[in-house]
């Protein structure tokens, strides 16, 4: 399995001014209106090569965007592998040692194992245990449409259904299946949990659409709860897709391969083969199976792709 490389339209700036925020925690800046409201935290790079996430956090420092009511939070989560951005090699600074969106559990956060990811998101603990509604924004390796990532709360679909954009939801009734991401840390990974959190994945790493797009996304996330003003000139959401996450697997072998080349959202049926995994056969556990995010390398211990099926 190889990668191709992409076209770099979007590269990584130096945001070392952004490091100084105002809560203590470097990289995270916090914004009260001084008015009931909730607290939104607009969360960016969970992966260092994930730049659409960064365009849009640094529009709203940039441009001044203050909350009309309740309070705002922006952060920048893994500045040290962001920092590590080679453009001979863009995809392989996704993080340093752990996935720091797999490592949102009580049992990693409070071991004894250490990794810069473990340091930062022990450090933003209080970051994201503060926050009502969160959007952590992401990328694809692959140029494919964007869509929503969220546990399957109701609570989770409003809020992206509000928002309208992306028009495409991925739904995980069980978890991811391959760790904890950060929008099931604590209160809203609980069934019962108040607020909402999500990820959106906005397209390719490091096309122009998937930068405007999270920018485009983030505004809509704070119009909805009321933190500025919604934009009448914005186009109506189109129609809305569900897909519902049925099986996580995971790389166990260097010789893991699809049974030919896949980008995502290419469809199999009951029982066809997708991939050869050691001595594992992955076949499709349904007609219409849906396919989310396959690996591009063959990296042991790395998600090798997301089953899912239509809702």
């Amino acid at each position: 399995m190889t990668q191709a490389p992409p076209v770099l339209e979007v590269l990584p700036r130096d945001i070392a001014a952004y490091r100084e925020g105002n809560t203590g925690i470097d990289y995270v800046h916090r914004f009260e209106s001084g008015k009931p409201g909730p607290h939104v935290l607009i969360n960016a790079l969970t992966h260092g090569n994930e730049i659409c996430g960064m365009v849009a956090a640094t529009h709203l420092l940039d441009t001044g965007v203050r909350p009309k009511i309740g309070t705002l939070t922006v952060s920048f989560s893994h500045i040290e592998a962001y920092n590590a951005f080679d453009a001979d090699k863009p995809f392989d600074n996704r993080q340093i040692v752990h996935n720091l969106n797999r490592i949102w559990s009580a049992e990693m956060l409070d071991g004894t194992e250490d990794s810069p990811e473990l340091r930062r998101a022990r450090a933003l603990r209080p970051v994201i245990d503060a926050a009502d509604y969160i959007l952590d924004i992401h990328s694809t390796s692959q140029d494919v449409v964007p869509f929503w990532v969220y546990p399957a709360y109701e609570r989770n679909a409003e809020v992206a259904l509000a928002v309208g954009l992306p028009a495409v939801h991925l739904v995980m009734p069980n978890g991811l299946g391959s760790g904890t991401p950060l929008i099931q840390y604590g209160r809203h990974g609980e069934t019962d949990g108040k607020g909402a959190a999500m990820v959106v994945e906005c397209g390719q790493h490091f096309k122009q659409s998937a930068a405007d797009l999270a920018t485009a996304v983030t505004l809509r996330f704070l119009a909805h709860f009321g933190l500025i003003d919604r934009d009448p000139a914005a186009p109506a959401p189109a129609p809305q897709r569900r897909f519902e996450l049925l099986q996580t697997h995971m790389i166990k072998d260097a010789g893991f391969h699809f049974v030919r080349p896949l980008i995502g959202f290419e469809t199999f049926a009951k029982g066809e083969l997708i991939a050869t995994n050691g001595d594992e056969e992955i076949r499709s556990p349904c007609d219409d199976c849906t396919i989310f995010m396959p690996a591009q390398r063959a990296v042991v211990g790395r998600e090798a792709v997301y089953l899912t099926r239509p809702l």
